[in-house]
């Protein structure tokens, strides 16, 4: 049975639930999975370099490795149809170039504004030690990674964004450069098997002030 859809912008946020508990046999095509990720990748970034990088654990194998490093989530690992691990590219400003002629090829970016800006934010990356660059990346990974769980829900599916695991061991146990790619957190994604709980928000005169 498919899962339902929706264009339902209220439904959307109001009716994300934190899932750890999915239908096992349910699998997301392939297909679905580049839709999802390709509007998570709509999220704005700092200067446009969008350092985050998806891994998609689907494989039998795949989630092995992931449940030996993520020893108190295993039920979404086991039971979802996938888990997304989301990763900030330290070396993004290596697609600068790419990013930035193809906004002009496209008709997004006039060639004069490429041209001023592309050397100064080679120049500005430069000068940034490692844990400022981590910093601002990790609020890219923040947006997408909200937006991914929005995508996801839009298409019918629920999500639990996850937090415990080995981050010092994730990248090289699925053959990834460690120095390069920084763990963020891991998305689960499926077809729930439970409703989820609503919970509790504070009011906003208490998380807001006017001035």
């Amino acid at each position: 049975m498919e899962v339902q859809a929706t264009n339902d912008f209220k439904e959307i946020i109001t009716g994300r639930r934190s899932i750890r508990n999915y239908n096992p046999n349910y699998k997301i095509s392939r297909k679905v999975m580049e839709e999802i990720l390709e509007k998570a990748s709509l999220a704005p970034s700092s200067v446009n370099l969008q350092p985050w990088r998806f891994l998609v654990i689907e494989s039998k194998e795949g989630k092995e490795t992931l449940a030996s490093l993520a020893q108190f989530n295993q039920r979404q690992v086991r039971t979802s149809a996938a888990v997304i691990a989301i990763f900030v590219d330290m070396n993004s400003e290596f697609f600068l170039e790419y990013i930035y002629n193809k906004a002009v090829k496209e008709g997004y970016m006039p060639v004069e504004v490429k041209e001023k800006q592309a050397p100064a934010i080679k120049a500005m990356m430069e000068t940034m030690t490692y844990e400022n660059k981590k910093e601002m990346n990790l609020i890219d990974a923040g947006l997408v990674s909200m937006q991914l769980m929005l995508a996801a829900r839009a298409h019918g599916y629920d999500t639990n964004p996850i937090g415990g695991f080995e981050k010092d061991r994730i990248a090289e146990a699925f053959d990834l450069d460690k120095l390069r790619y920084h763990p963020v957190m891991l998305i689960s994604i499926g077809k729930a098997a439970e409703k989820g709980y609503k919970s509790v928000r504070l009011p906003v005169d208490v998380i807001a002030q006017w001035k």
